[in-house]
């Protein structure tokens, strides 16, 4: 929706932008073309004026010239002026408009008349040059000369009506880029503000759309939270009933069957029985102690009739029988009566905890660490194991341990490198619980 709408409205500013350049490159190449025009044909205009003036001086020369040579001259620079003035009209008739046509055709026959008349002079001899001289200049040379710059002034009229024409034209060119440029200003904005309001109305209708399915995932999340917190509570319930199974019915069976060897074993005298008898009594034994163990791993009945720190001392004690490892277990300042979930939550971590270090750390030493503070509970557990790359590798169990630390709203991290063992810390808040607690008490 943003590459739609801002690229639509870049395109509409670049059409506007070209379109205005456009109309400018007309406008100035039409003011270039119209100056270099009537300054072209002005200059022609004066070049046809200057030869006549010139001429009228030359012609006077001519006809004063004391000299038949001086005289030849000065028809000879009279000659020149009249092919330099041809090829000036003909330049300037490659230009005239159909307005200037008449004009112009009795400006150049005027002048063509005028060179003939001039040129009848070069035959005189000096006595009709000296005799004719006044009357000719005065009478055919000045009217006609001046006749010719009439002319020519007229056609000057033309040429600047013709620049005003021009100028005019050029206005009604800048009126239309005036009138383009606010016409495509105002299609520019209102195609942005269109195309920025149905950007804005799609943007907002997926804003909408993303945030239901935020609420929905946020849902489903404290849903899947709560599942889970109640499958581990499931989990913990079962296991308390199969450990209480064990220990109650399961383990009184145990013990009452070694009751009953041992009240045999008083009456029976004959060597092959009390072989039997021993061997019967030390597979009993066995599964007392079997039994003993599988309820203490489910659920060690100490925890909830002694409190946290007995059992974890005694998981400590039967992970160091079990494995070797060298466990130690210090804890400070535990509140006598924390709640049950926090309780199970710092067994179930140090226990899986340690069944890591004894599988996979390759540790001699572990140092477990419970402080019990006002408002948390702070849980360190310390190896001297291999260590791990914490990013990259996350088990089942480690994942297990981290659900149960978040659901109590509690912080969970791993510090680990290769070669450097691994530092696992955790802290449960507690102040909510205990405010709770004594606002009922």
């Amino acid at each position: 929706m943003l590459v739609t709408g801002f690229g639509g409205l870049l395109l509409l500013m670049t059409a506007a932008e070209s379109g205005a350049l456009w109309m400018l490159h007309d406008l100035r190449g039409g003011s270039v073309s119209l100056e270099r025009h009537f300054l072209s044909r002005n200059d022609e205009l004066e070049q046809i004026r200057s030869h006549i003036y010139l001429s009228g001086t030359v012609a006077r020369d001519a006809l004063l010239a004391p000299e038949p040579s001086g005289a030849q001259a000065q028809f000879t620079a009279l000659r020149a002026l009249r092919r330099q003035n041809e090829h000036a009209l003909a330049e300037y008739a490659r230009s005239i408009t159909a307005s200037e046509a008449g004009v112009f055709s009795e400006l150049r026959r005027q002048i063509e008349s005028y060179w003939n008349v001039l040129e009848k002079t070069s035959s005189w001899s000096p006595e009709e040059r000296q005799r004719n001289r006044y009357r000719f200049f005065y009478e055919e040379v000045v009217p006609r000369r001046t006749a010719m710059l009439e002319i020519a002034d007229q056609i000057n009229a033309l040429n600047a009506a013709s620049l005003k024409q021009g100028e005019d034209g050029l206005s009604a060119l800048f009126g239309r880029l005036q009138i383009g440029l606010v016409t495509m200003l105002v299609v520019t904005l209102a195609g942005g503000a269109a195309l920025a309001a149905f950007t804005g109305f799609h943007i907002v209708k997926l804003e909408g759309e993303v945030q239901k399915r935020l609420q929905h995932s946020v849902e489903a999340r404290a849903a899947l939270q709560e599942l889970s917190a109640r499958s581990l509570r499931a989990q913990e319930d079962e296991r308390r009933a199969l450990s209480r199974e064990l220990h109650d019915e399961v383990g009184q069976a145990f013990s009452t069957i070694l009751m009953e060897i041992e009240n045999l074993q008083d009456y029976i005298r004959e060597p092959a029985l009390e072989s039997r008898l021993r061997s019967i009594r030390g597979l009993a034994e066995s599964g007392v102690n079997e039994t003993r163990n599988m309820a203490l791993l489910l659920r060690p009945s100490m925890l909830d009739d002694f409190g946290l720190l007995p059992a974890l001392e005694w998981q400590g004690r039967e992970t160091a029988k079990r494995t070797g490892l060298s466990v130690s277990i210090s804890a400070s300042e535990l509140a006598e009566h924390l709640p049950e979930e926090h309780k199970t939550c710092v067994y179930r971590v140090v226990q899986e905890a340690l069944n890591n270090c004894a599988r996979h750390a390759q540790a001699t030493k572990v140092q477990v660490t419970v402080n019990g503070r006002v408002e948390e509970i702070v849980l360190t557990v310390q190896d001297d194991g291999c260590g791990f790359d914490a990013a990259r590798v996350r088990g089942l169990g480690l994942l297990g341990m981290e659900e149960r630390v978040r659901h109590l709203g509690g912080d969970f991290s791993i510090e680990s490198s290769a070669g450097r063992g691994t530092r696992l810390n955790v802290r449960l808040p507690l102040a909510s619980l205990m405010r709770s607690r004594n606002g009922h008490g």
